[in-house]
């Protein structure tokens, strides 16, 4: 299963790899095609194909082509194996890998979804030169939330490396991409492998990602393409805020971060105060949530979590208004 992109530009490269009778089922790219709509067509294709118990779907793309093909994988004739060749960084570090498969559903994000491990995930990092800019450096938001959950010295390294200096931009195409995707690959690896079904502290892989999916949702509703890595960037700079409201993080420690993400993402998109009430009632819909309860992981410093923070909506509310007035005056 391969979108148009993946179809164009990695396709060939996999082609000479699959035997000759297979099928490829080409759907549309972009979070607004993650829906049960989407499945149904995935599923007609594989009735059409004669698809049985013993294919193997093989899907070849992003974030939404991983969740998306597992979780219609999973549904196929009560289940059928399939595999994931991630072709953009986000997806390569982090969607992937961990069982997680999901489509939206009623406008909320990954609503519908179950917990189904491919038989396999290959990386081939090579995929990544057909990518934009911008698409790799909303890659770069996962790998710098599990630095800053798992490894303190390897978010100083990739700060120290990419962090604006006088006279100096750093082209991020410079980065060694298997080091950097084997190292994600095995921080998402060791917290999964610990805790598969999210009792406990796999809730840490969550962080920026309470506010983040509801941001990224706010705007796919108003039809702005927002990326799935800059909503979880906008996730960290507002969580990191509700941290310091509930003195579990330290102010001076956060600078280190901000200026690592404007180094990345210098012209985030702002919301209006006036949208705050539409995000909250997004957040309200959060698997996180314990009986209409915002729960939240959080940073205690760089390098260190913790979960299950039950957070006031009025915390919430001020971390929201701080980023809109942050990226307000910044433009």
């Amino acid at each position: 299963m391969a979108d148009e992109n993946t179809f164009k530009h990695c396709y060939p490269k996999l082609k000479t790899h699959l035997p000759k009778a297979h099928t490829v089922i080409r759907i549309k790219s972009g979070e607004e095609n993650k829906t049960i709509g989407t499945c149904e067509t995935i599923w007609k294709k594989l009735t059409d194909a004669n698809a049985d118990r013993n294919s193997l779907l093989i899907n070849l793309g992003g974030g939404v082509i991983g969740d998306m093909g597992g979780f219609a994988a999973g549904c196929y004739k009560r289940g059928i194996k399939f595999i994931n060749v991630p072709t953009t960084l986000l997806a390569m570090v982090d969607a992937s890998v961990g069982a997680k498969t999901a489509i939206d559903f009623m406008g909320f994000k990954n609503q519908i979804g179950l917990f189904n491990d491919p038989e396999g995930v290959y990386i081939y990092t090579d995929f990544l030169k057909t990518l934009s800019d911008r698409e790799l450096k909303a890659g770069m938001a996962e790998v710098i939330k599990h630095y800053l959950i798992a490894d303190s010295k390897a978010f100083f390294e990739l700060a120290s490396l990419i962090t604006i200096k006088p006279g100096r931009q750093y082209n991020i195409r410079k980065l060694n991409w298997d080091a950097l995707v084997e190292k994600n690959v095995a921080i998402k690896s060791k917290i999964v492998s610990q805790d598969k079904f999210e009792k406990g502290n796999r809730k840490a892989l969550n962080f920026a990602h309470t506010v983040g999916h509801a941001v990224e949702t706010f705007f796919l509703k108003k039809g702005v393409k927002l990326l799935h890595g800059e909503a979880v960037a906008i996730g960290i700079v507002c969580e990191n805020h509700i941290a310091i409201s509930l003195n579990l993080l330290q102010r001076d420690k956060i600078a280190h971060i901000f200026i690592l993400l404007i180094s990345l993402f210098p012209a985030l998109p702002s919301f209006h105060k006036n949208s705050i009430p539409g995000i909250l009632k997004l957040m309200q819909q959060d698997k996180k949530n314990v009986s209409g309860k915002y729960q939240f992981t959080l940073l205690n410093g760089i390098g260190n979590f913790s979960i299950n923070n039950s957070v006031e909506e009025h915390v919430i509310i001020q971390a929201l208004e701080y980023y809109s007035e942050m990226t307000r005056i910044h433009k």
